[in-house]
């Protein structure tokens, strides 16, 4: 795949990411900033969520490991509410998540495990809550001269994830449709067997786009006659 048409398919998808909520199920915890969450509503491949505005240890970095640990406790195999805002240049979708009330994002910062990241330190929530946590010596802040990971990646760039276009245009396709947007019923049955998507089954009977198809139907038999 070209370099023009990943750059494309990121610009698509992050397009389709931003502002989504949806509920899910975290199955795997990957780093300290970093989840595997299965949505409740699709039955597919796991999305990789890269939690927004914070920065974790990498796992071969010091206090990697305990930052992981941190991020397990709170979301491994508890349902979690996902809301996105892109997706960034390693195909993660880029979100903020929550388990009931409590913001993720926020209690990594919190406790000390991550750094705020948030685009030139603008979301000022995120770096008190890391001043906080310095001064009350959390976490990683226990320690002397904690490295920031991204100096740290600078001088280990092989622990960079790898980017992956054919997961990207997994997401892509099955980027939420409607039945309007669907050219025939096979095309529509085709998409709900892959996708599984509740926007073509608005009475949850198993049977996508019901209207168009007993159209689509019922054409084929005036045309018989």
């Amino acid at each position: 795949m070209n370099k023009l048409l990943c750059a494309l398919l990121l610009y698509c998808v992050s397009a389709l990411a931003s502002g989504e909520e949806y509920s899910g199920h975290v199955v795997n915890v990957l780093d300290g900033d970093t989840v595997l969450v299965s949505r409740d509503d699709r039955l597919q491949v796991p999305i990789k969520i890269r939690l927004v505005n914070i920065d974790a240890p990498e796992k071969d970095q010091e206090y990697g490991m305990a930052s992981r640990q941190s991020l397990l406790e709170m979301v491994l195999n508890k349902p979690v509410r996902v809301v996105t805002q892109a997706v960034d240049n390693f195909g993660r979708v880029i979100a903020t998540l929550s388990v009931g009330d409590l913001n993720v994002n926020h209690a990594q910062v919190q406790r000390g495990w991550a750094w705020a990241s948030s685009r030139l330190h603008s979301n000022k929530v995120f770096v008190k809550m890391q001043q906080e946590a310095q001064q009350n010596r959390r976490g990683l802040w226990a320690g002397d001269n904690p490295i920031p990971p991204d100096l740290w990646r600078k001088d280990h760039p092989s622990q960079l994830p790898a980017a992956t276009p054919k997961q990207i245009v997994n997401n892509a396709a099955c980027a939420q449709k409607s039945c309007a947007r669907m050219t025939s019923c096979a095309e529509a049955r085709e998409y709900f067997a892959r996708c599984k998507s509740h926007a073509l089954d608005g009475d949850a009977d198993g049977k996508p786009c019901e209207t168009l198809c007993a159209a689509e139907k019922k054409l084929e038999k005036k045309l018989q006659h």
